[in-house]
């Protein structure tokens, strides 16, 4: 980012704005893998964890499904995200969808 690729990928730069907020909010993050498919993050804080998914838009099904493959194997019942710029909410199996300047904006 700091060389000023004008041709980065906009899904990459919001993951890295993601990332930098759980920080600032005092998670530890990690990436997590269930099977074959990747969590981008799984934010912990004391015994609690949060997983995050981030992607520019869900609004095609094969990225949607792409995105919430991986939340819909995880078996506990911590919960679950999917951080998008899309205004329209697309809540599925207790996932939920969430507009990424919303999150931003939360305390």
């Amino acid at each position: 980012m700091l060389l000023g690729d004008k041709n980065a990928d906009i899904g990459h730069i919001l993951e890295n704005i993601v990332y930098l907020e759980l920080l600032r909010r005092g998670y530890t993050v990690d990436i997590g893998k269930v099977d074959d498919k990747e969590i981008d993050f799984i934010a912990m804080t004391g015994g609690d964890k949060v997983y995050y998914q981030v992607s520019a838009s869900i609004l095609d099904p094969a990225t949607f499904e792409r995105e919430i493959a991986p939340l819909k194997k995880v078996a506990d019942h911590y919960p679950k995200f999917i951080l998008s710029m899309d205004e329209l909410s697309m809540d599925n199996d207790g996932i939920k969808q969430v507009n990424i300047v919303d999150f931003l904006l939360e305390k």
